[in-house]
Formats: C-alpha cells, sequence, structure tokens
C-alpha cells in the first residue's frame, strides 16, 4: 500500500493549488480526481479577477492570486492567461454606507479602488443607463484569465516539483484511521495518507460525510451566456448589483453575462448543461436595460455550470475529521481566491495555524457563526 503525506482529492483549481503549494514545501502528496485538472466547475469558470470583497481575508487572498497570476509564467513556467482590464461595480443608493466602508479597507490593503459618484460613471463610461444607480466602485487591477491554463500550470509544476497525479481514479471510499485515511478508488487501489484534504467542489459532501462530517453544502446550476458584439461597441467588464448580472469581455469577439444572483439546486452528475433560450434572453434583458447599445450584440451560445454554495456564500475550510481537511464551499468566488488562498490551505494541512483561517471553519454553522456577504442578494460579490 501506498503511503503519502497528504492525499488531496479534486483537480481543479483549489486541489492544484494546495497540491502545488503542498509539493514547494517537499510534502509526498498525490492528487485523485474522476477526470482530469480543471475537468469539473473550474473549466468552466467565468475566470473572473477582482479583490473587491467585503471581507478583508478573501480581499487578500484575491489580491495576492491576481499578482500570482499575473506573474505566473516565473512561479509555474506556464501562462494564466491574466489580463488587466479594470472592474466596474455598480450600486443602488442603500449600499452607499458599505461600498464606502469596503472601498476604504480595500485600499488599506493596497487594492487599488475608487468611489465613484454616477456623475462620473457618466462621464468615463457614458453607454451605461443609470437609473437605479446610487454609486459605484472601480477596481484598477481587475481582469480575467485562463481557468483552464491557471489549473493546468499549478498542477503541472505541482508533479514537476514531485506531486504524484492520479487520474482518471474516482475516490470511492475514505476509512478512517487513527492517523489519517486510506483512500479507496474505483480501480481498488487502497492508499494510506497522513493527511487528507477535500477539494473536491460540488461532490465534497457526500466525500465529507463517509468521515462523519454533514457539511451544510447545496449544488446550484449557474448559467453563462456568450455574446458576439457585433454593432456594439465594446463595453468594460463589470458587475450589476441592482440588474443582478456580471458581463466579462472574452477575448476581441465575444463576451460574457451571468446572474449574481441564487439559482436552482442540480444534481452534479446529472443537470442541463447547454443554456436555455428563456434562460439567455433573461440576461439579455437586464444587460441592455442598463447598456442599450448592447441591443446590437448577438447571440453567441453559453453553457451552465456548478457552484457548491454554503448557506453563507462563504468558503468552508477546516478540519472536518482528526488529520481530514475540506477546502469547498466556495459558492462562486473559487478561482479568483484559489492561486493564493492553496498556499494558506497548505499551511493549515500541515497543522499550521493561519490567521483568520478559521472564521471558515465548518463548525460555524452549527453554533449560528454565519459571515456576512455581498451586497442584497448579490451574494456572489462576498
Amino acid at each position: 500500500m501506498t503511503t503519502l503525506d497528504v492525499a488531496v482529492i479534486g483537480a481543479g483549481i483549489h486541489g492544484a493549488s494546495a497540491a502545488y503549494h503542498l509539493a514547494n514545501r517537499g510534502v509526498r502528496v498525490a492528487v485523485f480526481d474522476r477526470g482530469m485538472p480543471a475537468g469539473g466547475p473550474t473549466g468552466r469558470s467565468s475566470a473572473v479577477c477582482r479583490a473587491y470583497y467585503t471581507n478583508e481575508f478573501l480581499a487578500c487572498a484575491a489580491r495576492d492570486s491576481i499578482r500570482m497570476m499575473a506573474n505566473f509564467r516565473e512561479l509555474t513556467g506556464a501562462d494564466s492567461g491574466y489580463r488587466r482590464t479594470g472592474a466596474l461595480f455598480l450600486h443602488p443608493p442603500q449600499d452607499r454606507e458599505q461600498v464606502e466602508v469596503a472601498v476604504e479597507q480595500l485600499t488599506e490593503l493596497e487594492i487599488t479602488t475608487e468611489l465613484l459618484e454616477p456623475a462620473e460613471i457618466a462621464r468615463r463610461f457614458s453607454h451605461f443607463d443609470l437609473n437605479g444607480i446610487g454609486l459605484g466602485a472601480w477596481e484598477a487591477d481587475a481582469g480575467y484569465a485562463d481557468p483552464a491554463g491557471t489549473t493546468l500550470g499549478l498542477f503541472n509544476k505541482a508533479v514537476e516539483l514531485g506531486a504524484e497525479p492520479r487520474l482518471r481514479r474516482a475516490v470511492t471510499g475514505i476509512e478512517p484511521q487513527p492517523s489519517g485515511a486510506i483512500l479507496v478508488t474505483s480501480d481498488d487501489t487502497r492508499t494510506l495518507a497522513d493527511r487528507v484534504l477535500i477539494a473536491a467542489g460540488p461532490w465534497t459532501g457526500p466525500l465529507a460525510l463517509q468521515v462523519g462530517a454533514k457539511l451544510p453544502l447545496t449544488v446550484e446550476r449557474h448559467i453563462v451566456g456568450t455574446f458576439r458584439w457585433a454593432g456594439a461597441e465594446p463595453m468594460p467588464l463589470h458587475a450589476d448589483i441592482v440588474g443582478g448580472y456580471y458581463f466579462k469581455p472574452e477575448g476581441q469577439e465575444l463576451f460574457l453575462v451571468g446572474p449574481l444572483h441564487a439559482a436552482a439546486h442540480a444534481d452534479p452528475d446529472d443537470y442541463p448543461e447547454h443554456i436555455g433560450e428563456g434562460e439567455i434572453a433573461e440576461l439579455s434583458r437586464a444587460v441592455v436595460r442598463r447598456v442599450p447599445q448592447l441591443s446590437k450584440a448577438e447571440v453567441h451560445g453559453g453553457w451552465a455550470s456548478l457552484y457548491d454554495v454554503s448557506p453563507d456564500w462563504m468558503p468552508v475550510i477546516g478540519e472536518i475529521a482528526p488529520n481530514i481537511f475540506v477546502d469547498a464551499g466556495t459558492s462562486g468566488h473559487g478561482f479568483k481566491l484559489a492561486p493564493a488562498l492553496g498556499a494558506h490551505v497548505a499551511a493549515m494541512v500541515m497543522g499550521e495555524h493561519v490567521p483568520g483561517l478559521e472564521q471558515f471553519d465548518p463548525d460555524r454553522f452549527q453554533v449560528a457563526q454565519t459571515l456576512s456577504a455581498g451586497y442584497g442578494d448579490a451574494r456572489i460579490l462576498g
């Protein structure tokens, strides 16, 4: 039986990042996945990169992740696809006090963020219809990246540093031991690991249950619509809290749109992966209300993916059984946090105290210590 220091279950962006940081420490680590790196929700991420968070720890993790992706080739030898575009966040008047506090905090954290009054938004971005908008915020270093390329870069660098890939082998059993656990995979291989990290996204809940941890995670189906600019003028990366959508340029020809609110629950092994005509029409109406000239754009397509969602829309990170840990419930935040968050998760798995990480402990739901998140129904903004 093979023996490992750490077994990581999941080769999405969180598992790949944790493996990279563990291997960088010289830890004997293997990564197990039912498929290939970024083969699940990670590969379908919109991959927006922004540090515009109300939670200080997450803001710092996102800030550091953006810096990692900007210097990705030096760190991993690969291209993250990071593009710095800046991002605009449009708020209703009732968000003013919260936004002012957030902008001040982000500035102190060296996240260049500027509060914009409606007149200034109109001056800089004349195509927006600002009906219902009371103020905005501009994050200068925000942008987007390549979710698959970033994940593969971290994963391949982890392998180069000594991590062992165990791909196309689903973990079917976790048997707790006095120290760590035995993992059983779909090919009947048994592996003893001193520590286990479950970072399996929508499939985390059933795996955690095998070690006696009932995590309050749900799985939601979230859509992304894709459009061609056609005769429309390109618009910046932005999130419309009033309209309930986020908007991201995709290369030179396309842009993506997705919702900011909660969605219907889904079976991660059986859900509609294609976007429906009604769904893309609803996204189109929201965008055109805010940016009328985008009525010239043309529908290109879209897809649906999955979020693993916690009750407060904040990550679930911590020890769930002796030497068995979880990093899940990222609720649509996952990609932008993972590259740097993986260093904190790796430290936690190796028994180190990480200041601030304890707020995401799975036990918080049992003692009614949920975290605040987002603005109104726009929980995905964190």
